[in-house]
């Protein structure tokens, strides 16, 4: 059974920095793209970043800002998260695919954490 655990979330004033983490169990980790959506209220989740064979994909709002990265052999992977805005605010949710490339379609992912709530205060 695949399991996916975000940590790292949390209340912070704008410009301040966060890195979440996700750490993945029942499932071929280093075969697979990572990826990250975030949720705010009354919103549809949406991509935010995701990591696979042919390297890393951002969402234009976030591409300066936010860095993906994954260690393999921890099973993880990271969402770097500087100059926070309050507009960033929301759930994210870390996701894996069923295929090593990575891609923005929330579809194309079948395994979901739980997600954990970033809150950027102005």
């Amino acid at each position: 059974q695949v399991q996916l655990v975000e940590s790292g979330g949390g209340l912070v004033q704008a410009g301040d920095s966060l890195r979440l983490s996700c750490v993945a169990s029942g499932l071929t980790f280093e075969n697979v793209a990572l990826g990250w959506f975030r949720q705010a209220p009354g919103k549809e989740r949406e991509f935010v970043a995701a990591i696979g064979w042919s390297g890393p994909s951002y969402a234009g709002s976030v591409k300066v800002r936010f860095t993906i990265s994954r260690d393999n052999p921890k099973n993880t992977v990271y969402l770097q998260m500087n100059n926070l805005k309050p507009e960033d605010t929301a759930v994210y949710y870390c996701a894996a695919s069923g295929i090593g490339i990575a891609t923005t379609e929330r579809a194309n992912y079948p395994h979901w954490g739980q997600g954990t709530q970033v809150t950027v205060s102005s």
